[in-house]
């Protein structure tokens, strides 16, 4: 039996993933998780094989959630869930430590698949992202400028080219606005960019963002 933690903070997707795992006689739903705090208190009590993670729930959440869930629980094994395309932050997910990564819009067709595969040992990730991941082990000189971003920078950087306001995103991820302004300058200085405007134009141009704003 493969037990599994649905952590996501939109009920509705909670019971449609419920009634995937309910439809299948080696899956059984071991508990449900809103935000960043419940994920961690989860982790830290156990009891379940698979965490299903969504990226972007309230408190801490992204990529520096799935970081600290594989430094509490090294074994635990994490499917990253989210409506973020692969582009903004698969190879990210992986590298911090996920099993896999799924969009939702891919998962009633790969769930099952997905975590069958993962409770075995084995990664799930789509060639694409297989592909990049060995091509950025071959080389990272001639890297696109957001590649150089750190977990935390593209995350603020997402979400100002989605339109958050500084305080916004200050709140968002828990951090102070003087925080989040030292983000954004470090951001613009690596992107080489002048404005808010010039980040949303490159997002736009490499795929980076799915909910952006025309451009200026």
């Amino acid at each position: 039996m493969i037990r599994v933690l649905v952590a996501d903070d939109h009920a509705i997707v909670r019971e449609g993933l419920k009634r995937i795992l309910g439809d299948e006689s080696d899956l059984v739903l071991a508990g449900e998780a809103t935000n960043g705090h419940e994920v961690l208190a989860a982790v830290r009590a156990g009891g379940f094989d698979i965490l299903l993670l969504d990226l972007s729930m309230p408190g801490k959440s992204g990529i520096e959630l799935v970081k600290q869930v594989k430094d509490e629980q090294p074994r635990l094994k994490v499917l990253v869930l989210t409506m973020h395309e692969e582009d903004q932050y698969a190879v990210r997910a992986i590298r911090a430590g996920a099993s896999g990564y799924l969009t939702k819009e891919s998962a009633s067709g790969q769930l099952v698949s997905a975590i069958r595969r993962i409770a075995e040992g084995r990664m799930h990730m789509s060639h694409n992202i297989a592909e990049q991941l060995a091509l950025d082990a071959q080389s990272r000189g001639d890297e696109a400028p957001h590649k150089h971003l750190s977990d935390r920078e593209f995350e603020v950087f997402n979400l100002l080219v989605s339109g958050r306001s500084i305080s916004e995103i200050a709140a968002r991820l828990h951090l102070s606005v003087k925080t989040v302004s030292t983000h954004k300058a470090r951001i613009l200085q690596k992107m080489d960019a002048s404005s808010v405007a010039e980040l949303v134009r490159y997002a736009i141009h490499h795929r980076l963002a799915g909910d952006l704003p025309p451009p200026s």
